[in-house]
């Protein structure tokens, strides 16, 4: 009897339909065809030992298991469930007669427990898209599955219960979750608070220049400035993600089996902080069995690179072309991913190896050479991409003393969702574009090109600092932020001013005089 039994695999972080079809003829054996990979081979003795736990008999005949589509690449124990139900109702052991209403998955253990699988979520979509009326997934993962709607999700416990509900002899209902109830109660409080940050104005002001237009940020300073202090709080004022957003960025953390037991929708930016040993495929996705990586699960949030020169240089540079085009693909011999990574990137580092070079009280030890070396680490290029480079110095005692709360990250995320919102209405018909640092060189001479008398600032500033030319369009775009934050139409010169200050590294005297 040939069985058809429907489950669903990732392809980088979005699901496509795998039909498991079994049939039995006399004889013995067991073989499983259909690009399958060892874990999926392995599944035999799982199931084996589960079906025996669950109640049931191995069926004694020659079985023959194919996972179509065949060319496609089968990984994981998500199948062990479908397979197992497929052996049941081929079998006869059980019968059910809306079998092809259900798609499935699930690892099982060797008692017949059905273990939780990666990925939920994009499978939980494609059923739907495939017009399915029922999942079934493990019990840990049926909050993730419930925020699908329009499709009855199973949480199941073990084999027993899922034959007991094909069977309709189970009063296991479907769980159901309202996902714009859940998605409008995002948690407000966050663990870190601008409020707590003494002093350094100038930084709070480029964080919220960042923000608001979406621009990479680089922090310069020495040990203890509060670099690190303040990229924790960096999320807090962020604008709140869309339904669009949390959906996307929990799909990847989904795949990539971040997600907690019972974890929903992510209603919160992620915050990544890799440490400079990070290898190039941990920091850009792949692998063996091609994962997302950590730019990837930055998407929709913030990357934080502490110690920026300490990262190997290959490694920092494979992050030019995701920074640019938003997205990394991973191209092996046997697969080619695609993972979004459209993320904020933020960094600090010391301005030498010492970490007093511009020191107001500190002596630095390093030589002119050793500076300008330090500072080369980081590439032209990359640096490139970074609109935002702010120095930063060490907080007075007064402020340090000064028992008055500082501006909470409440209202600077206020301002920030105002400037947000101004660009989504000037981007609404460009696809792809939603914030100010997102805009080519045709969008910028339509929305960002100053009047004469910051045109003219902008001239002379650039000759007397002696900046580079990349400068100029970076200049640009944060100078259209700063002037949506000040709800100006026109890019005037005091906005030219301020975004011209936030290209420290620009200057072609920084690190050769001291």
């Amino acid at each position: 009897m040939l069985t058809k039994v429907y489950s669903a695999a990732i392809n980088g972080i979005d699901a496509f339909p795998v039909t498991i079809e079994t049939v039995m003829t006399n004889g013995i054996g067991f073989s499983i065809v259909g690009m399958a990979d060892q874990s999926v081979r392995e599944s035999y003795q799982r199931i084996a030992a589960a079906l025996q736990y669950s109640g049931f008999s191995f069926p004694h005949f020659r079985i023959t298991v194919n996972l179509s589509p065949a060319d496609e690449r089968k990984e994981g124990a998500s199948f062990d469930l479908p397979i197992a139900i497929g052996l049941l109702t081929s079998s006869e052991m059980i019968k059910c007669d809306n079998l092809g209403e259900y798609m499935m998955m699930g690892e099982l253990s060797l008692d017949g427990s059905v273990m939780p699988v990666k990925g939920a979520l994009p499978m939980a979509i494609k059923a739907r898209e495939m017009g399915f009326k029922r999942l079934i997934v493990p019990e840990a993962n049926v909050t993730e599955a419930a925020v699908v709607n329009k499709i009855d999700v199973f949480g199941v416990k073990n084999l027993a219960q899922v034959a007991a509900l094909l069977g309709g002899t189970s009063d296991l209902q479907p769980v159901r979750i309202n996902t714009r109830e859940l998605f409008t109660r995002q948690f407000e409080e966050f663990d870190f608070d601008f409020s707590e940050v003494k002093g350094q104005e100038s930084v709070k002001r480029a964080f919220e220049v960042a923000c608001a237009g979406g621009h990479n940020i680089l922090m310069v300073g020495p040990p203890g400035a509060g670099k690190s202090m303040m990229a924790k709080r960096l999320p807090s004022i962020l604008p709140p993600l869309s339904m669009a957003e949390a959906l996307e960025t929990t799909k990847i953390h989904s795949v990539a089996g971040k997600l907690s037991r019972g974890a929903m929708l992510m209603t919160r930016r992620p915050f990544r902080t890799p440490h400079h040993t990070v290898s190039p495929v941990a920091l850009v996705g792949g692998g063996a069995n091609p994962m997302p990586g950590e730019i990837s699960l930055a998407h929709n949030g913030v990357l934080f690179l502490d110690e920026f020169p300490e990262f190997p240089r290959h490694v920092l540079e494979v992050m030019r072309q995701p920074i640019e085009d938003r997205v990394i693909t991973v191209a092996r011999a046997k697969y080619t991913v695609n993972y979004p990574a459209s993320f904020m990137l933020v960094a600090s580092m010391n301005p030498c190896p010492c970490g007093y070079y511009g020191h107001p009280t500190k002596s630095c030890t390093c030589t002119p050479g050793q500076v300008s070396k330090y500072m080369n680490k980081i590439s032209g290029p990359l640096l490139d991409r970074i609109d935002i480079q702010v120095e930063i110095e060490p907080v007075a005692f007064d402020d340090i003393a000064d028992k008055a709360p500082a501006e909470s990250s409440v209202s600077i995320r206020d301002r920030v969702m105002k400037a947000r919102t101004i660009q989504q209405e000037r981007y609404r018909n460009l696809p792809g574009i939603h914030c100010n640092a997102q805009m080519n060189s045709r969008l910028l001479h339509e929305y960002a090109w100053p009047d004469e008398e910051g045109l003219s600032k902008l001239k002379e500033r650039m000759t007397r600092l002696n900046m580079s030319a990349r400068a100029f369009d970076r200049i640009l775009r944060v100078a259209r932020t700063i002037a949506d934050l000040d709800s100006s139409e026109r890019v005037e010169s005091r906005h030219i001013a301020e975004a011209i200050g936030y290209r420290s590294l620009d200057r072609a005297s920084y690190g050769k005089t001291f």
